[in-house]
């Protein structure tokens, strides 16, 4: 199930929705753990590296996965008054503490991957 922005809103005004509902409207989005991913060494990346690391990705989306990053408080966006301008991204606190359901993911992802293949052969 594919979760917008305005479902993510009710849940602000509704405190009995599921806690779990939200946390994969918060992380939900083809690139969001792709760009976590990189983020997660805890360092500043800039945005051209984000890019080049994901391929297929058009500037558009990235840049908009990112504003949703940001405006949900998993990513800080660092400007520096340069010519030209540079922009860097790091994972703040809240960012940081999903490095565990990151890695509980990855390793369901991984045991489902093993699974499927020992069923198939």
């Amino acid at each position: 199930m594919a979760y917008n922005k305005t479902q993510r809103s009710d849940w602000v005004s509704n405190p009995d929705a599921c806690a779990v509902e939200l946390a994969l409207a918060t992380i939900s989005g083809k690139w969001k753990l792709r760009i976590y991913e990189i983020l997660r060494t805890g360092d500043a990346v800039r945005y051209c590296l984000i890019n080049n690391s994901l391929e297929d990705i058009s500037e558009k989306t990235l840049t908009a996965q990112l504003r949703e990053m940001e405006e949900d408080g998993i990513v800080t966006r660092i400007v520096y008054p340069e010519v030209p301008p540079r922009v860097e991204y790091q994972l703040t606190a809240l960012g940081q503490s999903l490095q565990t359901v990151f890695d509980s993911l990855s390793n369901w992802g991984k045991a489902y991957i093993e699974t499927n293949r020992s069923l198939k052969h």
